[in-house]
């Protein structure tokens, strides 16, 4: 659990580069400084406010050129501020370009002696540590030998061993977790999870959202440079997707609606609960399922989801996404072990090409427990005219602990020859798993679960969907 300490204290903080149109332009600039500009100015990172508490994991997410890497360089003191205070307490370990500062003409073993070197490692520490770098790199023979000679793999290796035994109090990382095969980056988040448990704080950049929702305890959402939203993981993410499918022209009415969310100081502060989010309580009054086989479930009418987030609509909307269980009920109390349908209308007001229809069920941090498409990328219902209305409908068995779930629900099709969401729903709905006398599963999922779907149109399509 984070501390009250302030790790990282950001105020104001701002970052500007010059853009020279040619060398010239830059040869003039150092010719007559300050009599005139030949540049112009860009700000990478601007007025960022921002505090990451001792023992907390923050993630930063952002469309590309936001300004993430840059502000993770601030921190690193790898580039200088222009403007505003920045405050660092702690050592920090940087996990950004691997291997930077590698000579290849020198062997695994010099190249990891000057690096923790210049991580702030002294030569006793650098020599109590060489046992497990080179147990975590892996690469045997190898590290006694010039790196000119290492694959681009070992490589990362190595160099990820370097910072990740270097024990930080900060740790820096700029997606470079996917370095080799699968066994070893397990080993690498595993070592992660280690440092975050002994108590270090953990600033990173990634583009998986899952891995933002499993990892941290709050995250940053930056545009073009502005810290628009700090929030628990789940709320920054679903804001940030929404952001990032949104069309051109609805982009700015978006940033204005999240801008209102952060100024409304939602969960500034780290979170007592790991994703910041809390379970829906129910009364204790209510009727639960008591593992009687001809109970198929029950429906609360309280427990709704709370968290809806719906993206901008593109000639298709969705309606009334629902669950019913095997007799047609619409429950939200389930029994693992049955078999329920998730249902949803799509209706069309503008025609739509190569059509798909998805679902996604999520645990309440947010993390994607899994999901179906109606197709496969690249084979989607070929047209929908205008008018038309499809009715979706998924099969799925929920062999799940008991707790909270919720459910996505999405239509895409093809605009301008991209993929886009003509419609999508973030947690449309809340379900819950009730207690049962006996379970056999040993982790969340029991992954014997099957399921299917299908869609039928009114009218107005070409092409069907019905997978069993």
């Amino acid at each position: 659990m984070p501390s009250d300490s302030i790790a990282i204290r950001m105020r104001g903080l701002s970052k500007t580069y010059a853009i020279y149109d040619n060398p010239r332009q830059r040869l003039r600039q150092l010719i007559w400084p300050g009599k005139r500009k030949f540049y112009s100015e860009v700000m990478a990172i601007r007025d960022v406010d921002l505090d990451i508490y001792s023992a907390e994991t923050v993630g930063i997410v952002g469309r590309n050129g936001s300004g993430k890497s840059t502000l993770l360089n601030l921190v690193c003191g790898t580039i200088p501020r222009t403007a505003g205070e920045l405050e660092i307490s702690g050592h920090i370990a940087p996990l950004l370009t691997l291997g930077t500062g590698f000579d290849p003409e020198f062997t695994g073993r010099e190249n990891v002696q000057i690096n923790a070197a210049i991580l702030g490692l002294s030569p006793d520490d650098i020599e109590a540590r060489m046992g497990s770098i080179i147990d975590f790199a892996a690469i045997g023979d190898f590290f006694d030998q010039p790196v000119k000679y290492y694959s681009s793999g070992m490589y990362s290796r190595l160099a990820f061993a370097v910072a990740i035994n270097s024990d930080p109090d900060i740790l820096v990382v700029d997606e470079v977790l996917a370095v080799g095969d699968e066994a070893f980056i397990r080993k690498c988040f595993a070592r992660i999870e280690e440092i975050k448990r002994n108590g270090s704080t953990i600033l990173f950049v990634s583009h998986s959202a899952n891995m933002v929702i499993e990892l941290c305890d709050r995250a940053v959402l930056l545009e073009a440079g502005e810290r628009l939203l700090t929030s628990d993981p789940k709320t920054v993410v679903a804001r940030y997707h929404r952001l990032l499918y949104a069309p051109e022209s609805k982009r700015e009415d978006i940033i204005e609606e999240i801008r209102e969310i952060d100024a409304g100081g939602f969960a500034h502060a780290p979170s007592s609960l790991a994703g910041g989010t809390s379970e829906f309580a129910i009364d204790a009054s209510l009727d639960r399922l008591n593992g009687d086989p001809e109970d198929l479930g029950a429906f609360i009418p309280g427990l709704v989801s709370e968290s809806v987030v719906e993206y901008v609509r593109l000639g298709a909307r969705i309606e009334n996404p629902r669950i019913l269980d095997p007799n047609g009920n619409q429950v939200n109390v389930l029994r693992p072990g049955l078999v329920y349908t998730y249902n949803y209308e799509v209706h069309f007001d503008q025609p739509a090409f190569a059509v798909r229809f998805g679902m996604m069920l999520k645990m309440p941090t947010g993390f994607e427990i899994g999901g179906q498409a109606s197709h496969a990328e690249g084979c989607g219902i070929e047209f929908v005219d205008a008018g038309a209305t499809a009715h979706v409908s998924f099969r799925f068995n929920p062999r799940l602990t008991p707790g909270s779930y919720f459910m996505n629900a999405g239509v895409c099709g093809i605009r301008e020859g991209e993929e886009v969401y003509l419609h999508r729903i973030l947690d449309a709905l809340i379900f819950r798993i009730d207690s049962t006398e006996s379970s056999l599963i040993t982790g969340r999922v029991d992954f014997s679960t099957t399921m299917s779907g299908q869609v039928t149109f009114v009218s107005g399509a070409k092409g069907d969907f019905d997978a069993h």
